[in-house]
């Protein structure tokens, strides 16, 4: 099953909405979400601190930035 991280830190409400954006439209597909918090991953925190939430895909190390909607993460997932 492909593996996407979410990016994100605690208290963040962009990463919120994006985590209820992820869950709507992946529900039905075969992917695991794994939210993480940036602040505990300094190589992560450095690359992306200015550009989360950020939707990663584990093994490629694909990323889908914010702001996105629904179709941006239906085609970003319609890549891998």
């Amino acid at each position: 099953m492909p593996q996407l991280l979410l990016l994100g830190t605690q208290g963040c409400h962009l990463c919120e909405q994006a985590e209820a954006i992820i869950h709507n439209c992946l529900a039905d597909h075969a992917f695991t979400v794994t939210p993480i918090d940036i602040a505990e991953q300094e190589h992560w925190q450095a690359q992306y601190a200015v550009r989360i939430p950020v939707l990663l895909h584990a093994e490629s190390q694909q990323a889908l930035c914010w702001p996105f909607d629904e179709m941006a993460v239906l085609g970003f997932v319609g890549q891998l």
